[in-house]
């Protein structure tokens, strides 16, 4: 049986009485939400804090809502409730695609966006979803409050820009005329993404004027293809178009080989898949 090492443990009661308990234990305290990855770390000692400071009880870091022409979703948002949410349906159908794709029901009725996204991993669906939003986070640390790009947000593989003594609080995406999908290849449902790509554009006149693409699995920068971005943005969205898009997305990533694939077959999977992305969101032309 596998057991943690010794860890204080501290519920909080706010935002500010969360902040006050990192201070209080320094860079050796963590934040625990769903807990589906930190606490299996914990037991095979990957992960060892000194003290969790439990954020299970903040109802001000839950939910989804329209405000102030964003669509806003706090970090304590449990999955299951993002999948629910008629507003995120209508706006970002990207963002239900993922939320269906995610584990089973049990991981996502207990699982929170916020702690998806810190957890960093390669193979998590959420931030290539949010990436390719463009969306903002908004992160609360001992200076107030900051807000930085989704994008900028992944420093690297398990790695983000949220210091010790911060916490994530909401995530915000801008409302805009779009249209979005996400599709995934994995070995079972509800399994690690082999790979997946979630697609955003913006046309006007015939012609896209934004596009956002992002990449879970394969290897992307910061999760997203912008190489594919550029080449669409000013162009028609035809499928010849999807297809090159596709093309100029494997060339571009680097995935790893592991015991889900070769390199060749992950590089052909992200351009199959960035184009069935494109193809699904733009729908019947």
């Amino acid at each position: 049986m596998q057991v943690p090492a010794a860890f204080q443990y501290r519920k909080a009661t706010s935002v500010e009485h969360a902040l006050m308990l990192l201070a209080e234990y320094g860079p050796e305290s963590m934040v625990v939400a769903g807990g589906h990855s930190l606490l299996p770390m914990m037991k095979l000692r990957l992960a060892h804090p000194e003290a969790l400071v439990d954020i299970n009880d903040l109802a001000e870091l839950a939910g989804v809502r329209v405000e102030g022409g964003e669509l806003v979703v706090g970090a304590m948002t449990r999955h299951a409730d993002l999948l629910a949410s008629a507003e995120a349906g209508r706006h970002f159908p990207i963002l239900h695609d993922a939320e269906r794709v995610i584990a089973d029901p049990i991981v996502r009725n207990r699982g929170t966006v916020g702690g998806s996204l810190c957890q960093a991993d390669p193979s998590e669906d959420l931030s290539a979803v949010f990436a390719a939003l463009r969306a903002m986070v908004v992160i609360h640390g001992p200076s107030g409050a900051r807000t930085v790009a989704a994008r900028d947000f992944f420093v690297s593989p398990y790695e983000t820009v949220v210091a010790s003594g911060e916490l994530l609080a909401e995530i915000r995406v801008p409302l805009r005329p779009s249209v979005s999908a996400y599709v995934k290849v994995d070995r079972r449902a509800g399994d690690w993404a082999v790979g997946a790509a979630g697609a955003v554009l913006s046309t006007a006149d015939g012609v896209v004027t934004e596009a956002g693409i992002g990449l879970t699995a394969l290897g992307a920068p910061r999760f997203v293809a912008e190489e594919a971005e550029d080449f669409l943005t000013g162009g028609p969205p035809t499928e010849e178009r999807f297809v090159e898009a596709g093309r100029i997305a494997a060339r571009h990533c680097r995935p790893v080989a592991d015991q889900r694939g070769p390199v060749d077959y992950k590089r052909h999977l992200a351009g199959e898949l960035v184009t069935r992305a494109l193809r699904r969101a733009m729908g019947p032309v």
